[in-house]
């Protein structure tokens, strides 16, 4: 009899446990910001899409607001849809200023000790105010201006050599990475294919698919089971992965840097970002020597493929608004005459040229979803109770395609950045919130500047064979733009003189 009573008992208590479950998910849900409903359990893992989850999320906002939410067995994710709703978060100070454990990335790569997944702390503020001080301001970037000026007439050399639409991305790539490099390590890129590029590269893309969204907002598994890191690496295929992964990290912090202690003390070093630092090393400590090496290869790792997916998108730009390209050239013509190859202080005389790179950070997202944010303890935001850990994910894409901030938004359009008053400034939204804001602004403004001018003046861009692309942002972190066809041709022998002369 009692054998039997257990018996019976046991579904009955399973069943009160899916009860218990399923209410305490019905009053978590309550609380937090409105959404889709889920499931208990497993929340909402049946509606998160495979890819270009900006696009659901937007889709969400439309339906739930600019602050809504879901989760995904049992962890709760907020989607910041609007503006306003990043604002509000923003105005929360450091609350949401750490990043979410991602094993994958983090622990088992090694970007956990890089400032983009570093945890918020010391060590965090202390990162940031070695970017500030090196290139945080126009006045601490301008002795790195001419290494900037230097590497994008290299550019325009190799664009010249080969214009083709399917070289375009390479050389884009090598321009951002030669001015990182450049400026960080003092590392002057070989023209054909360059090992610390490479090193750049390698670690980009594995940084790119180890933080992409997937069904738990995660490529792997182990970041939303963090019990999984326990498991033997041969019964764990995405430890092996990792462990490939973390060498090129490594690489990644230790080559370049080596390379610059070895010419700091053959007396050749080149002023840069390291060496600075260095400079007094004798009476720097062994956490503050490893703070500039992983400062560094944060600045090294981090500013390289955002702009090359900006510059990327720029051409396509061109091909689709040839009334953009004829009136920018026309205004470059206007300031340099034909006679140079502008420069970064003609900034403020380019005024159309300027808005052009605007409207290129706003036209095409590079982040679409930026890396997540985490709460460090319960808050309330818009009357929502954000609980302590939720991961919070800012859908910038939306925010730059919002129609009613950016009217007629999917055309690209530098004069609603030139109106009185202008449409709003896409660089309080497209380079993240509070205290995990991008720290390299002023060196993508940089580099951004001196791409689009120098192109522009030295070369037009044209529509390929057939019909015209569609601009569509690839998935990933670092989303770049669908490939495309183009017809890059020099304006004219004065253009092909100005960039065939040494540089």
């Amino acid at each position: 009899m009692q054998s039997t009573t257990t018996i019976l008992a046991l579904p009955l208590a399973g069943v009160l446990s899916l009860i218990l479950v399923h209410k305490l998910f019905r009053k978590q849900r309550r609380s937090l910001p409105p959404g889709p409903a889920g499931l208990p359990l497993i929340g909402n893992v049946l509606d998160m899409p495979a890819s270009t989850e900006w696009l659901t999320f937007a889709e969400w906002g439309t339906k739930w607001g600019g602050l809504c939410s879901i989760t995904l067995l049992g962890q709760p994710i907020v989607v910041l849809n609007s503006a306003s709703a990043m604002e509000a978060m923003d105005s929360k100070g450091v609350v949401f200023s750490t990043r979410p454990r991602l094993p994958m990335a983090g622990e088992l790569v090694g970007y956990d000790q890089t400032l983009v997944l570093m945890p918020y702390g010391a060590q965090f503020r202390t990162f940031r105010k070695y970017f500030a001080k090196q290139i945080g301001t126009p006045n601490a970037m301008r002795p790195f201006v001419p290494f900037a000026e230097a590497e994008t007439h290299r550019f325009l050399k190799r664009l010249l050599l080969k214009p083709n639409a399917d070289a375009i991305s390479a050389h884009v790539r090598k321009l951002t990475g030669a001015i990182v490099l450049r400026i960080t390590y003092g590392i002057e890129v070989q023209e054909e294919e360059d090992p610390f590029v490479t090193l750049i590269e390698h670690a980009n893309d594995n940084f790119n698919i180890a933080t992409s969204p997937g069904k738990f907002i995660c490529a792997f598994l182990v970041d939303a089971f963090p019990a999984m890191m326990h498991i033997p690496e041969f019964l764990a295929p995405f430890k092996q992965t990792a462990r490939v992964w973390a060498r090129a990290t490594k690489n990644m912090v230790e080559a370049p840097y080596l390379f610059v202690r070895r010419q700091m003390a053959a007396g050749i070093a080149p002023v840069s970002f390291v060496s600075s630092l260095l400079e007094d090393e004798e009476k720097l400590s062994e956490q503050e020597v490893r703070d500039i090496k992983y400062t560094a290869a944060s600045f090294y790792g981090g500013g390289a493929d955002t702009s090359a997916a900006s510059l990327y998108a720029f051409f396509l730009a061109m091909v689709l608004s040839p009334d953009v390209q004829r009136r920018a050239q026309a205004e470059i013509d206007s300031v340099v005459g034909g006679a140079r190859l502008p420069r970064f202080a003609d900034r403020d005389q380019l005024p159309y040229t300027s808005a052009v790179v605007t409207e290129l950070l706003r036209w095409h997202s590079v982040a679409p979803l930026g890396v997540p944010h985490a709460a460090m303890e319960d808050t309330v935001v818009n009357s929502h109770l954000i609980p302590k850990g939720s991961v919070i994910i800012a859908n910038l894409w939306n925010m730059l395609n919002d129609p009613e901030i950016y009217p007629d938004p999917a055309t690209f359009d530098p004069t609603r950045h030139l109106a009185d008053p202008p449409q709003r400034d896409p660089r309080t939204i497209c380079f993240g919130f509070g205290r995990r804001v991008c720290p390299g602004r002023e060196l993508s403004e940089t580099k951004l500047f001196l791409c689009v001018a120098t192109t522009l003046a030295t070369f037009d861009i044209t529509p390929g064979p057939g019909p015209l692309p569609v601009h569509e942002n690839l998935p990933g972190t670092i989303s770049h733009a669908k490939p495309f066809d183009c017809v890059v041709k020099p304006r004219s022998e004065r253009a092909v003189a100005l960039i065939s002369a040494d540089v």
